[in-house]
C-alpha cells in the first residue's frame, strides 16, 4: 500500500495483505490450477538453457521453433529472458500482445503452427529496461504459463536467460516435466560454465536432451578455407565427458544474424544451406528422443 503522506500512513490499518493469508492460499490453488490446466494441452516441452550469454541460446531457440512449426507440429515459444528478451526481434514482432475476452494472454501468431510470447511484447517502449527482483520475474514466468491462451500444442519451446538463476529455477519448478536443451560454443571458457549448466540440471532432476555446439566453424566466402573461430570439438567432448547425447555442431554463417535482425529465422525460410543441414539433424536428434 502507497500512503500519500506519513501521516496518512501512521493512520492506516497496516498492509491489506495481513490477515489474509486464506485468501493468498487461495489465489495459489487458482493459479496452480491454472499452470496444471495449461500444461496438460502441451506434449513436450523443451527448455533451452546456456551456462553463459553470448553463446546463440536464443539462435537456436528460434530457429527450433521454427523448424518444428515448418515440420507441421503446433509449436509455442516463450521468451522469459526478463531483461533481454532477444525472440521478439527473431520473430518479427512490433505489436503489444492482446487479451482475450477471458482475460488470457493472447500468443503472437507468426504462422500458422507458430505462437509467440516475449516479455518485451508487453512492453510500450522496447527499449525500457525491467528493473525486478526475482519474486517479480517468477511471477511473470508462471503467468506465461497461467495466464496465456496456449491452447493445445505439440511443442513449447522455452528460452531463458543464461545461467542457473531465478529465471531457469522457476522453469524448472513451474513445468518439472520440461526436458533440457543445453546450448555451448566449442571454446574452454564456455564449455567451463556449461558444466555448471549440466550440474544445475542434475541438481534440478532435469532430464537433458543433450548439448549443441553452436558457432562451430566457419566457411570463408573467398576460398572456402574452415576456420574454427571458437575452437572446435568442444561440445562432443563435454557431452561424452558428462554422459549426454550430443545433439550436433551448428557453423557459424553470417546469414543467421541477418535473418535474425530481419524477423525471419533461417529454419523457417526455404533455403539449403550448411547450417540448415546440421540443424536438421540437431532436430532430428531430438525427435528420435521423445
Amino acid at each position: 500500500m502507497i500512503h500519500d503522506s506519513v501521516d496518512k500512513a501512521k493512520k492506516g490499518g497496516g498492509c491489506p495483505s495481513q490477515g489474509n493469508g486464506q485468501d493468498m492460499a487461495a489465489r495459489q490453488k487458482l493459479e496452480d490450477d491454472a499452470i496444471k490446466a495449461s500444461l496438460s494441452k502441451i506434449k513436450h516441452k523443451i527448455f533451452v538453457l546456456s551456462g553463459k550469454g553470448g553463446v546463440g541460446k536464443s539462435s537456436v531457440s528460434a530457429n527450433l521453433a521454427a523448424s518444428l512449426a515448418k515440420k507441421g507440429y503446433k509449436t509455442g515459444l516463450m521468451d522469459v529472458d526478463v531483461h533481454g528478451p532477444s525472440i521478439a526481434q527473431m520473430l518479427g514482432l512490433t505489436e503489444l500482445l492482446d487479451i482475450s475476452e477471458n482475460q488470457l494472454l493472447i500468443p503472437k501468431q507468426v504462422n500458422g503452427n507458430l505462437k509467440v510470447v516475449s516479455v518485451q511484447a508487453l512492453m510500450q517502449d522496447k527499449d525500457q529496461a525491467i528493473i525486478w527482483r526475482g519474486p517479480a520475474k517468477t511471477g511473470m514466468i508462471k503467468q506465461f504459463v497461467s495466464s496465456v491462451d496456449w491452447g493445445e500444442l505439440d511443442f513449447l519451446i522455452i528460452d531463458a536467460p543464461p545461467g542457473t538463476g531465478d529465471e531457469p529455477l522457476t522453469v524448472v519448478q513451474t513445468i518439472p516435466e520440461a526436458l533440457g536443451v543445453i546450448v555451448t560454443t566449442p571454446q574452454e571458457v564456455a564449455l567451463a560454465d556449461i558444466r555448471k549448466s549440466i550440474s544445475f540440471c542434475k541438481t534440478v532432476r532435469l532430464k537433458t536432451l543433450g548439448i549443441v555446439e553452436n558457432m562451430a566453424g566457419f566457411k570463408c566466402p573467398h576460398c572456402n578455407e574452415a576456420i574454427d573461430l571458437f575452437s572446435s570439438g568442444g561440445g562432443a567432448k563435454t557431452a561424452k565427458s558428462q554422459g549426454l547425447e550430443f545433439l550436433g555442431s551448428l557453423p557459424f554463417d553470417t546469414r543467421i544474424v541477418e535473418s535474425g535482425d530481419n524477423g525471419v529465422p533461417m529454419m523457417s525460410q526455404d533455403k539449403e544451406t550448411q547450417f540448415t543441414k546440421a540443424f536438421d539433424t540437431i532436430v532430428s536428434n531430438i525427435l528420435k528422443q521423445l
